[in-house]
């Protein structure tokens, strides 16, 4: 039996061929995005910059090319995603921000996954001092004109509760329970920048003075003034949310917040995730927890708050949670090889 002679030119470009496949397979498997350009969208809030760098360090280590991110609030940011303006956030509530979602085109245009920060909390809060003595445990305790009065510090006869921005979900929200509840006529309602309407709100509890807030969890203030030390939450009679649907998980510890015990998720361009699996799956699975967030802002309240600050912030997270990151980057290599095979 006579073998067969390859050609020496032939066997070496057939050689080089395969280690060039071998290359480009193993180039695929380790940086499935490469050459792929990444548009991320986050809310222009300083303190929820930390999450989305995070985000955005992995997708660089999946070979991603992560555009500078787009900054606006909630409502136009689902409408920019919807529209392919935008690729990505990792900053939308789940029940908290539903409207502006389901007003964007929902699932038929984007992809919401995974539980980037679970647990988020909402509500109203006063300093425990004047809670215990004066017995308030309801947000509408205050609809009797002595309690309310407790707050005010315009002199307008009415408390002043330190609301959210103009804009942002919980305005909705709060402007509707603050009709369903009967507080119009005790209750005003301050809004502007919250961080700033926040520092004059410390301010007043510095100087012993009632304090009457809206905040959410994780943030730093939460560090400032501390639950069941500093302040408590306020309930409400009954869970009463805009458009009806009042029958979600309210309750924190027993007590009846009045809004969504709610998750983060992240949010997709439709088009984007399905043509990048590796991204979508990254997205799906990364996760960090409301103490770690609001541990990292109380530092950029303490003066660590530029961008160098909060790159380096995300540097050490990342170093101390390095197992878990790479193996959220292992399944989104996974996936992307699975999806090109």
């Amino acid at each position: 039996m006579s073998m067969i002679k390859i050609p020496r030119r032939a066997l070496k470009t057939a050689t080089a061929l395969y280690l060039s496949i071998t290359a480009l397979s193993s180039l695929a498997s380790t940086n499935p995005g490469e050459g792929v350009k990444i548009t991320p969208i986050f809310p222009p809030i300083a303190e929820e910059r930390f999450r989305g760098e995070i985000a955005m360090q992995g997708l660089r280590e999946l070979g991603y090319n992560v555009q500078e991110p787009k900054e606006t609030d909630y409502g136009v940011m689902m409408m920019a995603l919807a529209n392919g303006d935008a690729d990505f956030t990792v900053h939308l509530w789940d029940k908290l921000h539903e409207k502006f979602y389901q007003q964007a085109g929902g699932d038929d245009v984007m992809v919401k996954t995974g539980e980037i920060m679970p647990g988020v909390l909402q509500g109203y809060l006063i300093d425990k001092k004047t809670a215990e003595a004066h017995n308030i445990k309801y947000i509408t305790d205050l609809k009797k004109p002595e309690l309310a009065k407790l707050f005010d510090s315009d002199g307008d006869g009415k408390a002043d509760l330190t609301g959210c921005n103009p804009g942002w979900g919980c305005e909705l929200i709060i402007d509707h329970q603050m009709k369903a509840y009967g507080l119009e006529k005790t209750v005003h309602v301050n809004q502007g920048s919250y961080f700033a309407l926040m520092a004059d709100t410390i301010t007043r509890y510095k100087e012993g003075k009632p304090i009457l807030y809206f905040t959410w969890v994780p943030q730093w203030i939460a560090n400032v003034l501390v639950e069941d030390k500093d302040v408590v939450w306020l309930e409400v009679p009954e869970t009463d949310l805009p458009g009806g649907k009042n029958d979600i998980d309210t309750t924190y510890k027993g007590k009846n917040l009045g809004f969504a015990v709610d998750k983060v998720e992240a949010v997709l361009n439709k088009e984007f995730a399905q043509k990048n699996p590796a991204a979508l799956k990254f997205l799906s699975v990364m996760k960090i927890s409301t103490a770690d967030e609001s541990a990292q802002n109380l530092k950029m309240q303490q003066g660590e708050k530029s961008p160098d600050d909060i790159h380096r912030h995300t540097s050490e997270w990342i170093a101390a949670h390095r197992q878990q990151f790479d193996e959220w980057l292992q399944s989104a290599r996974a996936a992307g090889a699975q999806a090109s095979n």
